[in-house]
């Protein structure tokens, strides 16, 4: 089974966040970048599932600072080959990046697409139900865990209340990541270090990126603090009569 694992980087919160002098984007100077939580947990069920039934796994990611520190740490894990793209990511969106992600994996011909859930930089849809439209597969998102039967995947879903569904897919699909079934392990940077020697990132250009494609951004600002918190005491009753008056009042009824 050939699986290609398409990943992203994001600002890392962690880090404070300023807005440029355009007021419509965020100041890149000194900006962050780490690799999108799940689609770390993308790359653990791929290897997961290489381990258990045997495949090869590509993992695909736009050039970024720190991308190739990510990429080699994934062939320690387990990943068989990389692939980065190459051009100005700066300004693209999730439809533009969608676009040069598929163009890239249709060379792979990967019988399974896995990405992560989402990202919290996505602000024009997620990667995976847009990959799945360019590349004509179906998609399955907020998946738990992955199990292959023949040509096809189950994948586990998990809701609220201890509720689990498994929905059966037919390959070649696209699974949006939530969780790998088990976390993503940790590597001793001595085994990163001695990939590094050996395995090979290939290049290839994203071309036509349009960073129209998707939402345009107006304005930016970080969130003002005010004092408008109001605690409603009372019956649920009388909560009630006091929330329909608020509604009203702001003209949300």
């Amino acid at each position: 089974m050939k699986i290609a694992v398409p990943v992203k980087f994001v600002p890392d919160l962690v880090e404070e966040l300023t807005i440029d002098a355009s007021g419509a984007a965020l100041d890149t100077a000194w900006l962050r970048l780490i690799i999108n939580e799940f689609d770390d947990h993308a790359v653990e069920q791929a290897v997961i599932l290489k381990e258990r039934g045997g495949g090869e796994v590509t993992v695909l990611s736009a050039e970024a600072d720190g991308v190739d520190d990510f990429l080699f740490t994934a062939v320690a894990k387990g990943a068989d080959k990389l692939v980065k793209l190459t051009g100005d990511f700066s300004a693209v969106n999730n439809h533009a990046l969608g676009k040069a992600f598929a163009e890239a994996i249709k060379a792979v011909q990967p019988d399974l697409v896995l990405t992560g859930v989402q990202a919290h930089n996505d602000l024009d849809g997620s990667l995976g139900p847009l990959l799945a439209e360019y590349l004509g597969m179906p998609f399955v998102g907020y998946v738990a865990g992955v199990t292959v039967a023949g040509d096809k995947v189950i994948a586990r879903k998990e809701y609220s209340g201890g509720l689990i569904a498994e929905v059966e897919v037919k390959l070649p699909a696209v699974l949006g990541i939530q969780a790998s079934e088990t976390p993503p392990r940790y590597v001793a940077y001595s085994k990163i270090r001695q990939v590094m020697g050996t395995a090979k990132i290939e290049e290839q250009a994203a071309e036509g990126l349009d960073a129209a494609s998707g939402v345009t951004v107006s304005r930016m600002f970080q969130p003002e603090s005010a004092e408008r918190a109001t605690m409603l005491e009372g019956s649920p009753e009388d909560v009630s009569d006091k929330l329909i008056g608020i509604f009203k009042e702001v003209g949300a009824l």
